[in-house]
């Protein structure tokens, strides 16, 4: 019979990564590459640039261990504005998910890559609105001559519901990021709350519900960081609350947070990771006008960053 020693948790990371429009998500992925992980990229925001451009400066010896497909509908202009011709990403992006073939690449069942890699979807956003459209004709048409819209959200919602229940069962071994906005709704009793945007409003307070790991990206006094506790505005989850840092600086921070989360490390990585502290606690003066110092997304780059306690 298993035991919690079991628990998958022991080498597989399983986290949404949510934040502002650029705050620093996708560009953060650096530190894992530079760890030794291999990433495989559902790209549907076509957005990679900062990542390429970090990797080529800070570990250019690793750049071919990110594998990425970029998925986007295209558009047509029309009288109304521009509409989706072809709806193709959604569709794409699930196969994807299933089997990871498209081309001349075969890389198999993304369920069965294992600890030393990981499944990143960026961004959850551009996903839901993939599906969104991808539904949309598929929508019975009334009497009227129109579908119902509220059909076509319920469809869409469900169906990426079961795509995020998909990538965070047990049955896939596979580390995953999810990369995702922050939209802002109001509750029953008049606060406000943030979620990851999803398909309308009522499919964003379900999804962190399948995160053990929830971190929260944020700018605090011009220092662009990973935060692993909850605000007012927003709840995040940290499984490792005893070993984890309150916040972490994005240049190394996913690299630390998945070494806490996984216990050691070599677990699941294929180079170990430094014995050096990881621990700040005063704040690391910031080198400023230095071009080789540049941070991720704009912020300057500390000598030493790590995690950052108070």
């Amino acid at each position: 019979m298993p035991t919690l020693l079991d628990h998958m948790s022991n080498s597989i990371v399983k986290a949404l990564l949510i934040g502002n429009s650029k705050s620093g998500k996708t560009g953060s992925l650096v530190s894992l590459v530079k760890a030794g992980y291999k990433l495989r990229i559902l790209d549907m925001d076509n957005l990679l640039d900062v990542l390429k451009y970090f990797i080529q400066k800070e570990c250019p010896d690793k750049i071919g261990n990110v594998e990425f497909r970029t998925l986007r509908d295209k558009q047509q202009w029309t009288p109304d504005g521009p509409k989706v011709t072809s709806p193709r990403a959604y569709a794409d992006a699930v196969r994807m998910m299933q089997h990871w073939k498209y081309d001349d690449t075969d890389l198999g069942n993304p369920a069965g890559w294992g600890p030393d890699c990981i499944f990143v979807l960026d961004s959850l956003s551009r996903l839901c609105d993939a599906a969104f459209d991808f539904r949309v004709p598929l929508t019975p048409v009334g009497k009227s001559g129109h579908g119902d819209p509220r059909a076509t959200y319920k469809d869409s919602q469900d169906a990426v519901e079961n795509n995020i229940a998909n990538l965070t069962s047990e049955s896939f071994n596979t580390n995953v990021l999810v990369i995702g906005h922050v939209t802002y709704q109001e509750m029953p009793d008049g606060t406000i709350k943030g979620f990851p945007q999803g398909v309308g409003q009522k499919l964003s307070p379900k999804i962190p519900q399948y995160f053990s790991t929830v971190l929260l990206y944020d700018n605090v006094g011009g220092k662009r960081i990973i935060k692993t506790n909850s605000t007012p505005l927003i709840d995040l989850a940290n499984p490792k609350p005893f070993e984890m840092g309150d916040k972490y600086l994005i240049e190394t921070g996913l690299a630390d947070i998945f070494e806490v989360l996984t216990g050691s490390p070599n677990a699941g990585r294929p180079e170990p990771r430094s014995k050096e502290s990881k621990t700040i606690i005063q704040p690391v003066e910031r080198s400023l006008g230095r071009p080789n110092q540049a941070g991720l997304g704009g912020a300057n780059r500390p000598m030493q960053p790590r995690a950052i306690k108070g």
